[in-house]
């Protein structure tokens, strides 16, 4: 069974946000198509945010969860999700299948700093 909330962190890497997640075989794993915009709203409180931040996310509402990304459509075998508060779009690629066995519905989500 896969945890209810997955945990990936995120960084700046050439200019855009990337990951590495040994676990499921993903390095340098690039967001792209609106995605990085919705990671520089998210982390603009976190100080240091370029050199990493804790990213946490379930397909379920958790406590203190910082926003809600809902499903709009498929594509190019990735999928498009709207963050309605701020009006935009992102499109996650297939790498979301290495933490979700279907397109969840909505996406909850939450930055946290790495430095306390």
């Amino acid at each position: 069974m896969a945890n209810a909330i997955m945990v990936i962190f995120p960084y700046r890497y050439q200019q855009t946000w990337v990951f590495d997640d040994e676990t499921v075989g993903l390095f340098k794993e690039p967001f792209v198509s609106g995605i990085p915009e919705m990671l520089d709203i998210l982390v603009k409180d976190i100080s240091h945010h370029n050199a990493g931040f804790r990213l946490l996310f379930s397909a379920t509402a958790f406590p203190k969860f910082q926003t809600e990304l809902i499903w709009i459509k498929e594509e190019f075998g990735g999928h498009w999700y709207c963050w309605q508060q701020q009006n935009l779009e992102g499109w996650l690629c297939p790498a979301l299948f290495k933490y979700f066995t279907e397109p969840p519905q909505k996406i909850s989500c939450k930055a946290e700093s790495l430095y306390t």
